[in-house]
Protein backbone atom coordinates (compact mmCIF):
# COMPACT_ATOMS: atom_id res chain seq x y z
CA UNK A 1 0.00 0.00 0.00
CA UNK A 2 1.38 3.40 -0.98
CA UNK A 3 0.79 6.81 0.54
CA UNK A 4 1.72 10.18 -0.91
CA UNK A 5 1.06 13.80 -0.08
CA UNK A 6 -0.92 15.58 -2.77
CA UNK A 7 -0.23 18.88 -0.97
CA UNK A 8 3.53 18.33 -1.32
CA UNK A 9 3.14 17.35 -4.98
CA UNK A 10 1.03 20.44 -5.64
CA UNK A 11 3.71 22.70 -4.13
CA UNK A 12 6.50 21.03 -6.10
CA UNK A 13 4.69 21.05 -9.43
CA UNK A 14 3.41 24.62 -9.10
CA UNK A 15 7.03 25.67 -8.52
CA UNK A 16 8.12 23.67 -11.58
CA UNK A 17 5.29 25.10 -13.69
CA UNK A 18 6.33 28.64 -12.70
CA UNK A 19 9.78 28.10 -14.22
CA UNK A 20 8.72 26.01 -17.24
CA UNK A 21 8.36 27.74 -20.61
CA UNK A 22 5.03 25.90 -21.08
CA UNK A 23 3.70 27.09 -17.70
CA UNK A 24 2.83 23.47 -16.89
CA UNK A 25 4.10 20.54 -14.88
CA UNK A 26 2.59 17.07 -14.47
CA UNK A 27 3.18 13.68 -12.94
CA UNK A 28 1.28 10.39 -12.88
CA UNK A 29 0.38 9.63 -9.28
CA UNK A 30 -1.37 6.31 -9.91
CA UNK A 31 -1.68 3.90 -12.78
CA UNK A 32 -0.11 4.25 -16.17
CA UNK A 33 -0.43 2.83 -19.65
CA UNK A 34 -0.81 -0.73 -18.36
CA UNK A 35 -3.76 0.20 -16.08
CA UNK A 36 -7.37 1.10 -16.82
CA UNK A 37 -7.37 3.77 -14.10
CA UNK A 38 -4.86 6.62 -14.23
CA UNK A 39 -4.52 9.66 -11.96
CA UNK A 40 -2.36 12.57 -13.03
CA UNK A 41 -1.54 15.74 -11.14
CA UNK A 42 -1.38 18.76 -13.46
CA UNK A 43 -0.09 22.16 -12.34
CA UNK A 44 -0.69 25.21 -14.53
CA UNK A 45 0.23 28.84 -14.11
CA UNK A 46 -2.45 31.51 -14.53
CA UNK A 47 -3.38 31.95 -18.20
CA UNK A 48 -1.94 28.58 -19.25
CA UNK A 49 -4.24 26.24 -21.11
CA UNK A 50 -4.44 22.74 -22.48
CA UNK A 51 -5.70 22.96 -26.06
CA UNK A 52 -8.90 21.19 -27.00
CA UNK A 53 -8.38 17.43 -27.16
CA UNK A 54 -10.38 14.19 -27.27
CA UNK A 55 -11.53 12.46 -24.12
CA UNK A 56 -9.54 9.30 -23.37
CA UNK A 57 -12.43 7.73 -21.42
CA UNK A 58 -14.53 8.44 -18.36
CA UNK A 59 -12.77 11.21 -16.47
CA UNK A 60 -13.06 13.68 -13.61
CA UNK A 61 -11.04 16.68 -12.59
CA UNK A 62 -10.57 17.48 -8.88
CA UNK A 63 -9.37 21.04 -8.34
CA UNK A 64 -6.71 20.80 -5.62
CA UNK A 65 -5.72 24.47 -5.70
CA UNK A 66 -6.69 27.59 -7.63
CA UNK A 67 -9.32 28.13 -10.28
CA UNK A 68 -9.77 26.57 -13.74
CA UNK A 69 -12.23 26.64 -16.63
CA UNK A 70 -13.19 23.40 -18.41
CA UNK A 71 -14.62 23.99 -21.88
CA UNK A 72 -16.38 21.69 -24.34
CA UNK A 73 -18.08 23.10 -27.41
CA UNK A 74 -20.26 26.03 -26.31
CA UNK A 75 -20.28 24.91 -22.67
CA UNK A 76 -17.83 25.85 -19.94
CA UNK A 77 -17.63 25.13 -16.23
CA UNK A 78 -15.48 26.90 -13.69
CA UNK A 79 -13.90 24.92 -10.88
CA UNK A 80 -12.34 26.18 -7.66
CA UNK A 81 -10.37 24.49 -4.90
CA UNK A 82 -12.34 21.46 -3.74
CA UNK A 83 -14.62 21.23 -6.81
CA UNK A 84 -15.00 17.98 -8.76
CA UNK A 85 -15.79 18.42 -12.46
CA UNK A 86 -16.98 15.58 -14.69
CA UNK A 87 -15.16 15.76 -18.01
CA UNK A 88 -17.52 15.32 -20.96
CA UNK A 89 -17.03 12.43 -23.37
CA UNK A 90 -16.29 14.97 -26.11
CA UNK A 91 -13.49 17.30 -27.18
CA UNK A 92 -12.58 19.63 -24.34
CA UNK A 93 -9.93 22.04 -23.10
CA UNK A 94 -8.73 23.43 -19.79
CA UNK A 95 -7.57 26.92 -18.81
CA UNK A 96 -5.99 28.04 -15.53
CA UNK A 97 -7.73 31.25 -14.43
CA UNK A 98 -5.15 31.52 -11.64
CA UNK A 99 -2.22 29.32 -10.65
CA UNK A 100 -3.89 25.93 -10.26
CA UNK A 101 -3.32 22.25 -9.62
CA UNK A 102 -5.80 19.54 -10.55
CA UNK A 103 -6.01 15.79 -10.18
CA UNK A 104 -7.17 14.20 -13.43
CA UNK A 105 -8.67 10.74 -12.98
CA UNK A 106 -9.30 8.70 -16.13
CA UNK A 107 -10.76 5.25 -16.67
CA UNK A 108 -9.49 4.54 -20.19
CA UNK A 109 -11.75 3.20 -22.88
CA UNK A 110 -11.04 -0.39 -23.86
Amino acid sequence: MEKLSLDALVRTHLEQAATASSGRSATTVYGGHEHTLRQTLLALTAGTSLAEHDSPGEATLLVLRGRVRLTSGDTDREGRTGDLLAIPDARHGLEALEDAAVLLTVAKKN
